[in-house]
């Protein structure tokens, strides 16, 4: 007998050693296919595991529950780095902690939290800060017994006496309205479901607030209520399921404001707020295609509107006649300088501005006409109006920061143009001269430039040998801010370089950046992402191989996009709440988002918009082929992304994806949209995620 050699003998003993691994090693969910084909515009849509939408079926949650289990078998080992990781977070995080103190009406209000406490505790003084103090609201209290809690809206009457907020216990974004006697700490019987915004009259007594829809969850009807009523008459019922009911205050508390707004028209209704009862007067009627928004002061509507630029100029007119045929142009549209928000004070005006994707403050007076810009220190920063509910007032509070500079609130002095820091986030342990962050431009495909910022600590940046890690979001419209973040900073410290891609179809160089990534545009979003990973791997800000990317929500889908154009370019994946479905989803008239967004993504029951969308819908382009590692992460009560998108998402992945790269579904039975709402249990759900890539990533400690 012939015996083997000793390279076959340990390929036997391997090949058994390998065996038994696989044979004890946990294995995946394989969910059932039900097949479902839908023809429509020509084509057939496939959709599997379609059946998954059935919320009440015993077997989705079944199914979810296995895919939990597994998450938790397969992340095991990395528990104790999750931890770790958990606890150098929280050592840079003072838990105990009060904000700014702001004055209106007389009182000074301000949140505090405790350590130890998920959620804040909102207090006020009267007069003076060294006053007793006054608890409004103890969110702890509010959720206890409960599994989920959400504050919503939050209003103190003219008289300092009575307070409306609102509440979600589950995480649906459906809240409830609420009124507190802040004399006697009793709530009074006077509620009401499904409430969006709220806002009091003046009489002290009457209060506006808007619901929304059942099915759709759009805000879509204003009603009014008395203290003490038994029934809310609806004032107002806006029947174009395109748009949304918003209610405000102006600053002056003059005026009561009702904004209804689609993703691309908008229209604003006023009322004198001492008459709650009276009729609602329209500042200019909607006009497809444009949007505008107020403030007001001494009488005049300041009016930021995009009719003549998508980059929006400013506007005044008189109150007793806001209609275009008596606006006045303050600011004049420039295409390189969007302007992103206005705030009008009795004696001064500040107006946002956007100067190559940075936010700038420009402070004008009313009497001299004299503009300053607010000063910044850094690169790339976050700078925005702060709270500033006084009207009569020679001061302007402002918050600043940077991915290198924790959160500061500042307080800019009008008269002598100087301001004072009243208060940085204390952070335990950071020593700001050991980071640095850049603000380059990165060239997409078509040659325009892409704004992106970057971060790394000083002592571990060799260029070319860093991990990467790439955020972005790109849609809406919506700025990813260049913040500070406990979070990222166990990352950093790691030697891992941090970048956002400020991708079009967010709206950081303004409404032109976000409609270049939009519709029938949208495909910019993804390639803008791919180019930027390339691009800042070009120019040695990281190792090829050694590259992680995150999203969430619309983020998501990008992260779902990218995976399949490029799944070689990522190691590691991180996928939150994703929006994946864009087919399905869309489709149905019936979800919360879908017809609204309609002017975001297109309507797929066109067919132009139909083929387009379908080049890129994440769930519909998932292949037999290699895919990067994978960590999906979900909530089963989140009304924003449902969470059948995600489940789908990596039921169709598990079963077509050829590569041994793990995949991980986190599903959170009891979180909403932003997952758990404590702020522990977040801090330990990014955790888990960061421990996953850097895992992945070749860094276990």
């Amino acid at each position: 007998m012939r015996y083997p050699g000793l390279s076959a003998l340990l390929l036997i003993v391997g090949t058994a050693t390998a065996l038994a691994q696989s044979a004890s090693a946990p294995q995946p969910p394989v969910a059932e296919k039900i097949h479902k084909e839908r023809p429509i515009n020509g084509a057939v849509l496939v959709d599997d595991y379609g059946w998954l939408r059935e919320r009440t079926n015993p077997k989705v949650r079944e199914y979810l529950e296995a895919e939990n289990a597994y998450a938790e078998q397969v992340t095991a080992d990395e528990k104790p780095f999750a931890e770790k990781l958990y606890n150098e977070t929280l050592a840079h995080i003072k838990q105990t902690d009060t904000s700014v103190p702001y004055r209106k009406h007389g009182y000074w209000y301000y949140t505090r939290t405790e350590e130890g406490k998920q959620y804040p505790v909102l207090c006020r003084k009267k007069e003076t800060l060294s006053a007793p103090e006054e608890v409004m609201l103890d969110v702890n209290e509010l959720a206890k017994g409960e599994k989920f809690m959400s504050l919503g809206a939050f209003q103190v009457s003219d008289d300092s006496n009575l307070l409306a907020f609102t509440t979600d216990n589950v995480g649906f974004r459906q809240y409830k309205l609420h009124i507190k006697d802040l004399r006697t700490g009793k709530l009074l019987p006077d509620t009401a479901e499904r409430t969006d915004s709220v806002v009091w009259a003046s009489d002290n007594k009457t209060l506006l607030y808007s619901t929304e829809d059942a099915q759709t969850k759009r805000s879509n009807l204003v009603h009014l209520h008395i203290l003490g009523a038994a029934s809310d008459p609806v004032v107002f019922d806006e029947k174009d399921e395109r748009y949304d009911v918003n209610l405000d205050r102006t600053r002056d508390g003059k005026y009561l404001l009702m904004q209804t707004e689609s993703h691309v028209t908008g229209e604003i209704r006023f009322l004198t707020a001492d008459t709650p009862n009276g009729e609602w007067k329209i500042i200019e009627p909607r006009k497809e295609g444009v949007r505008y928004y107020a403030d007001e002061a001494n009488s005049t509507f300041y009016i930021r509107v995009n009719d003549t630029d998508p980059s929006y100029r400013l506007v005044t007119a008189p109150v007793e006649s806001p209609g275009k045929n008596h606006w006045t142009e303050l600011i004049a549209a420039r295409k390189e300088v969007p302007i992103e928000d206005i705030d009008a004070f009795k004696d001064f005006y500040v107006v946002t501005e956007r100067i190559k994707g940075l936010p700038v403050l420009q402070v004008v007076t009313n009497k001299t006409k004299e503009t300053h810009a607010v000063e910044v220190p850094e690169p790339a920063y976050f700078l925005s109006s702060g709270t500033n509910p006084e009207f009569e007032t020679d001061k302007f509070r402002y918050n600043y920061q940077s991915p290198i500079t924790p959160s500061s609130t500042f307080e800019y002095d009008v008269k002598t143009q100087a301001s004072t820091l009243l208060k940085q986030q204390e952070v335990p342990g950071f020593d700001k001269s050991k980071y640095a962050v850049e603000r380059i431009f990165v060239p997409a495909k078509d040659g325009v430039g892409v704004p992106v910022t970057v971060v790394y600590r000083k002592d571990k940046f060799k260029r070319g040998e860093n991990p990467l890690f790439v955020y972005g979001y790109g849609s809406y419209g919506i700025t990813m801010p260049d913040t500070f973040s406990v979070t990222l900073l166990p990352l950093l410290d790691r030697g891992v370089v941090t970048t956002i891609a400020h991708i079009r179809g967010g709206g950081e160089l303004g409404e032109a950046w976000h409609d270049a990534g939009k519709m029938m545009t949208k495909r910019n979003t993804f390639t803008d992402f791919i180019d930027v990973t390339d691009g800042l791997l070009a120019q040695g800000y990281g190792k090829r191989g050694d590259v992680g990317i995150e999203g969430g929500s619309a983020g998501g889908l990008l992260m779902g996009a990218v995976t399949n154009m490029r799944p070689d370019l990522f190691k590691v994946v991180l996928c939150e709440v994703p929006f994946v479905d864009v087919m399905n989803t869309m489709l149905d008239a019936t979800l919360p988002l879908t017809v609204p967004e309609y002017e975001e993504w297109g309507n797929p029951n066109q067919k132009a918009a139909f083929d387009y969308m379908l080049t890129y819908s994440p769930y519909d382009n998932v292949t037999a082929k290699a895919y990067p590692a994978i960590l999906v992460q979900t909530s089963f009560d989140d009304s924003q992304v449902m969470y059948w998108e995600p489940s789908k998402y990596v039921a169709k992945l598990r079963a077509l994806k050829i590569d041994q790269n793990p995949l991980i579904f986190f599903i959170n039975m009891h979180g909403g949209h932003g997952g758990s709402s404590g702020r522990y249990d977040r801090i330990h759900e990014s955790d888990r995620r960061y421990a996953f890539m850097l895992t992945q990533l070749g860094i276990t400690q």
